[in-house]
């Protein structure tokens, strides 16, 4: 009997392409509950701390911690399955979200979507590591990254439209059932790598063997809670600048999501491109670009994104918006790249989730529900102004990324691994 013959790999540019997709899903997912902040509000009758918390803590919990785990499961048996999984339980939990009729049915179904995403990002990584060389890698995560703008712009436009023509639920339940299509279709098309035919303990690397490798490396915290200060604000302000907008320049639903969605797709793609291709020139030069570059922008970000939020004008606004919308997500090429490089190959997916885990519980588990708490607090002294002056006040977190991020650059050339 003739043996079947095994199909060669999909090339570089379907697999970066489809994992894209699926990225973007991911953020379409996250993003569709800021635009849809005031309807779902009203309907529910939550308060802005409430918000905050099924926006941000409800999510964090479980994403943050079973990243690792799931991370573990990618690197022992099937990288795209694990995705393709993730993607399932994510999108089912979306939709879910759309027949919430209360705070704790809203938080325990943005539990579910958590537990499904933290499946999704680290096996990427992997994936992309195992497809790509090292003088294209961090290019090719920025491509891959460019589904955090392409989908939030899209999470605030279809949000904005559907809610809209139909009502907030139809928006859960609609890309809820797009993400659960995608799931088979993607399986189809993209595997893994065969891996080195060595020892069953090459491939199998526990926890308890990279975590401690990844602890005794300075430039590991550093980046990694430069990062979550990065992210803190960014997810805060993913979730509340529909808000600010609507209250402050008194947009409807789609005029905010118009604004919103040409920002995030103009200003982030831009943003996430430059800093992946600024990295892989620089980088292969001077290592120390990888976390140069990410603190410079960040200095750049804080000031500019306070003076698009004080503006009276929308057009000075959406202006000086597009620069802060830029700069915030430049360091995911070049930072995503060098925590690959802080570990030997077989690690490289549990190294990006311990690493995303501590992002992620420090930006999405604190800046959505600290910017919606203050924003309760301020209103007594500041009415409608509450939560403009609360997300202001959170810039001041993009400085202290860029602090911790220049004291990564000296470690970093010392912990890095080829």
């Amino acid at each position: 009997m003739r043996s079947t013959p095994l199909r060669a790999p999909p090339s570089r540019g379907l697999v970066l392409a489809m994992l894209l997709v699926v990225y973007t899903f991911n953020f379409l997912d996250r993003q569709i509950l800021g635009i849809l902040a005031q309807p779902i509000k009203a309907d529910l009758g939550l308060s802005d701390a409430e918000f905050g918390a099924i926006g941000g803590l409800a999510f964090a919990i479980l994403y943050s911690v079973l990243g690792v785990p799931l991370a573990l499961l990618a690197d022992k048996t099937s990288r795209s399955w694990v995705i393709a999984g993730a993607l399932t339980v994510w999108s089912g939990f979306t939709a879910l979200c759309g027949f919430a009729n209360s705070f704790w049915h809203f938080f325990i179904f943005r539990l579910g979507v958590g537990v499904g995403e933290a499946g999704g990002v680290a096996p990427s990584y992997a994936l992309i590591a195992d497809y790509f060389p090292p003088e294209r890698r961090a290019r090719a995560l920025a491509i891959y990254s460019l589904g955090i703008p392409i989908g939030l712009a899209g999470g605030v436009l279809l949000g904005a439209y559907i809610a809209a023509l139909v009502e907030w639920r139809a928006a859960f339940i609609t890309m809820g059932i797009a993400g659960i299509v995608l799931a088979p279709i993607f399986i189809a098309v993209v595997r893994d790598l065969p891996r080195p035919a060595k020892a069953a303990e090459t491939q199998a690397v526990p926890l308890g063997a990279v975590f401690p490798m990844l602890a005794k490396k300075p430039s590991f915290w550093l980046m990694a809670f430069a990062a979550g200060c990065s992210s803190l604000t960014g997810y805060g302000l993913a979730l509340w600048t529909p808000a600010v907008l609507m209250r402050s320049f008194g947009f409807d639903l789609i005029t905010t999501g118009q604004f919103m969605g040409s920002l995030l797709l103009v200003g982030g793609t831009a943003g996430v491109f430059a800093g992946g291709w600024l990295a892989d020139r620089l980088g292969t030069v001077d290592r120390r670009w990888y976390a140069r570059l990410p603190a410079i922008a960040w200095l750049i970000t804080a000031p500019t994104f306070a003076a698009g939020l004080v503006v009276p004008m929308p057009a000075a606004s959406w202006v000086l918006l597009l620069i802060p919308n830029a700069l915030n997500i430049l360091w995911l090429g070049p930072v995503t790249n060098a925590v690959q490089h802080l570990v030997p190959p077989r690690m490289r997916a549990t190294a990006s989730a311990s690493f995303l885990m501590i992002n992620n519980l420090i930006g999405l588990g604190i800046g959505p529900m600290l910017m919606g708490g203050l924003s309760d607090y301020f209103t007594a002294s500041y009415g409608v102004d509450a939560l403009r002056n609360a997300v202001i006040l959170c810039l001041g977190f993009y400085l202290i990324a860029a602090a911790l991020m220049m004291l990564a650059i000296r470690p970093l050339q010392r912990d890095w691994v080829d």
